[in-house]
């Protein structure tokens, strides 16, 4: 198993996805003798997945189904352990477009968190370009470094343990783009520079705070970036559903009031049947939008080495 490389069959020491529907899902780590507890009762690892194809409705214990899905950079966000706040594939897919990665691109990426940007980036520059991902925190980055070989990745990415701002990437004028999600970004710009290519190299700052975006695009100028700008993704979800109304008999309530003379502000009409009429219902689809919608998360800043 490989988050680039698909296969059909799940094996022993797989990460697989548990699908009990839209909302509800988890990874599960595929082991022989071992045992998954879900609502609807008990996965055995050795019967009821080793063996069988990805995408298979499994019969848990208690007669209820589950799909058993194949990872991939998405469902691996939704699923992750936490360990900082994420980037979900909203932010994600702008920012593989904008820095215009491809198969082949050499990506630095500092900090590694939680991995879910790396994973989509390596998938994106696989299967014969690198990501550079640098983690201050040693812990996070060992248990990143554990999840990339778990996932069959590790070929495609180095993992290195260093303060970026003070030590840099550890490579110089090679990458294609360069990524930071730090609280400092304006403090490696400088190192970002130096491990872009020549010319032509694509960078991305993303920051919570405007204070920080402001700090950052001047750092940005100071290093002699162009083309830089500042954009924010907010997504508005609508829940399509199908609405019953009323439709009303017009066409025979103006006959009416006009052969009749009917004036609706006369008291002794108010009462009338026509104003009260019952008809009949149509129903047809309408996008509603949640109640609830994810504002800000973050701005993206890119810019280009001139």
């Amino acid at each position: 198993m490989s988050f680039v490389e698909y296969g059909d069959t799940i094996k022993d020491g797989d990460t697989a996805i548990v699908f009990l529907g839209h909302e509800s899902m988890f990874p599960v780590k595929v082991q022989h003798g071992t045992v998954t507890q879900t609502k609807y009762g008990v996965i055995r690892h050795s019967t009821d997945l080793i063996g069988k194809k990805y995408g298979s409705k499994v019969t848990c214990s208690k007669g209820g189904w589950v799909f058993i899905l194949h990872p991939t950079p998405e469902l691996w966000t939704m699923n992750l352990p936490h360990r900082t706040q994420i980037l979900y594939s909203t932010d994600i897919s702008i920012i593989t477009m904008m820095l215009e990665l491809k198969p082949g691109s050499i990506v630095c990426e500092s900090g590694t968190g939680s991995g879910s940007l790396s994973h989509a980036l390596i998938r994106t520059v696989a299967p014969t370009g690198h990501l550079y991902t640098v983690e201050f925190h040693q812990q996070r980055a060992e248990k990143a470094w554990e999840e990339f070989r778990e996932h069959g990745v590790e070929h495609l990415v180095t993992v290195t343990n260093q303060d970026v701002c003070k030590n840099g990437f550890g490579v110089s004028n090679i990458a294609d783009a360069v990524f930071l999600d730090i609280p400092s970004p304006w403090e490696a710009i400088g190192h970002a520079k130096s491990a872009l290519k020549a010319e032509g190299g694509r960078i991305c700052s993303f920051s919570p705070c405007i204070e920080q975006v402001q700090r950052t695009c001047l750092a940005m100028e100071e290093y002699g970036f162009t083309e830089i700008n500042t954009l924010e993704i907010l997504l508005r979800v609508y829940n399509v559903r199908t609405i019953s109304l009323q439709i009303p008999d017009l066409g025979k309530a103006a006959e009416d009031n006009s052969s009749s003379g009917f004036d609706s502000s006369s008291p002794s009409q108010q009462g009338s049947p026509c104003a009260n009429l019952q008809q009949g219902t149509v129903q047809f689809k309408s996008g509603v939008p949640l109640r609830e919608v994810v504002g800000h998360t973050g701005y993206l800043t890119f810019a280009t080495k001139s």
